[in-house]
């Protein structure tokens, strides 16, 4: 019988994992270059959905001494982007990467013996070849594909209607529900300017905005990365918790573990 893709990596959420890259990976903190490393492995530990970076001990241009910081027991589910790293979710022992405590950590698994897992938001610059990561590393089994579309998409919140358009831009990103973006001029309520910002490794840094009665509930990448410009300055919204009609056709909220999960963490309910 045959299994679905989606079910494959869900099975796979609960295993240490890792993936070799040959990218040149350079890391850089406080004026100094701390790694500079052709050889390092995209690691998830188990129920993380975005990797981390593992770099070889040798290659580690800085002091590796074990932690007196102890690692966090992990909360139970899905770890999500916004779980601290220290969050440790496999068997090994946490490090201080010169002066950064607790920002390494060496997993007890065979495979992964020579290397230090290193922690994205303990340093100030992480690079790929000669281009800067934004948020967490990139893996090669994700996609962002941006597709624009003649259906009309209306948003409701409450019966009330926020946004129209037939010019939308569908965005289909890999394990998360389909996102719908709108050009601005196609949003009918009043965009009130908002403090929170977020980071997307995929498409960049994002502003939001709220509306009367909701709090943060849309947002815009003005300056997008070059594999999401489509998407320069239109609007999209959590359509997990507004109505969503498709060619008039009310859309089943997005669901699962990982929308539970994040759903959660912003603190919105359907």
């Amino acid at each position: 019988m045959s299994t679905r893709m989606s079910d494959l990596w869900a099975d796979g959420l609960q295993r240490l994992r890792h993936e070799p890259t040959e990218m040149r990976v350079r890391l850089r903190s406080d004026g100094r270059e701390l790694v500079d490393t052709t050889r390092a492995l995209l690691v998830w530990e188990p129920r993380r959905v975005v990797p981390s970076y593992a770099v070889p001990v040798a290659d580690l241009q800085v002091e590796l001494t074990p932690s007196e910081q102890a690692a966090t027991p992990p909360p139970d589910g899905i770890l999500h982007p916004l779980i601290p790293f220290a969050a440790h979710s496999s068997a090994g022992q946490v490090m201080d990467v010169g002066d950064a405590v607790g920002a390494g950590f060496r997993t007890e698994d065979p495979a992964l013996a020579e290397y230090v897992v290193l922690d994205f938001n303990a340093f100030d610059e992480w690079l790929e070849e000669d281009e800067q990561l934004v948020s967490h590393p990139r893996e090669p089994f994700h996609r962002v594909d941006v597709r624009p579309s003649s259906r009309t998409v209306r948003i409701e919140l409450d019966g009330v209607v926020l946004a129209e358009s037939s010019r939308p831009a569908m965005v289909f990103e890999t394990t998360l529900p389909t996102r719908f973006y709108l050009p601005r001029e196609d949003v009918v309520a009043e965009l009130l300017p908002s403090e929170r910002r977020t980071s997307c490794a995929y498409k960049g840094h994002a502003i939001y905005y709220s509306v009367a009665g909701s709090a943060d509930l849309m947002w815009s990448y003005q300056e997008p990365l070059p594999e999401a410009k489509a998407l320069a300055g239109l609007i999209a919204v959590y359509d997990d918790v507004v109505d969503v009609y498709i060619d008039g056709k009310l859309r089943t909220k997005p669901g699962g573990a990982l929308a539970e999960a994040l759903r959660q963490e912003f603190d919105m309910s359907s």
